[in-house]
């Protein structure tokens, strides 16, 4: 990947809290939510209740595909990410206290809503395997697209 696109999509990453994830229903449909998350460069993280329908979603099929979008002023200004790959439930527990700790330092008020029995949360991290970088700023429409060595 060039060098000057992977600084765009980190820093568009590392920038914002939230971001719109589509997973696929059982009946076939989209089903998209949004969820705050945590990265490590192109590693993406985030969490839900285990009994949540997002949860049941990636159960059946880890495929997903995302949003993530600064905001902007103008159509002239957007900026912003679509992303398909898929998303792994986390179970090993150093991944698991690694991911927390991304959290923690992003949203340091989550502290408050943990436990001790962290069962109640699942995680999941998104392996990215293509991207789509929007880019107003160089033209209506721009968009560069990005597949990794990950893509299946």
């Amino acid at each position: 990947m060039d060098a000057a696109l992977e600084a765009v999509i980190t820093e568009i990453l590392s920038n914002q809290t939230d971001l719109t994830i589509a997973t696929i229903r059982e009946d076939g449909y989209p089903q998209a939510t949004t969820v705050s998350y945590a990265c490590d460069g192109l590693d993406i993280y985030f969490g839900c209740s285990p009994r949540s329908q997002k949860a049941l979603n990636l159960a059946r099929n880890s495929k997903v595909s995302l949003t993530v979008t600064p905001p902007y002023t103008d159509w002239n200004s957007i900026r912003g990410l679509s992303l398909g790959g898929r998303a792994e439930r986390v179970t090993r527990q150093p991944d698991r206290l690694r991911i927390e700790a991304l959290f923690f330092r992003k949203f340091p008020y989550v502290v408050q809503y943990t436990s001790q029995d962290r069962s109640e949360l699942a995680l999941f991290h998104i392996v990215p395997e293509v991207i789509s970088v929007l880019d107003y700023t160089q033209g209506f429409g721009h968009t560069d697209i990005v597949t990794l060595a990950t893509a299946k």
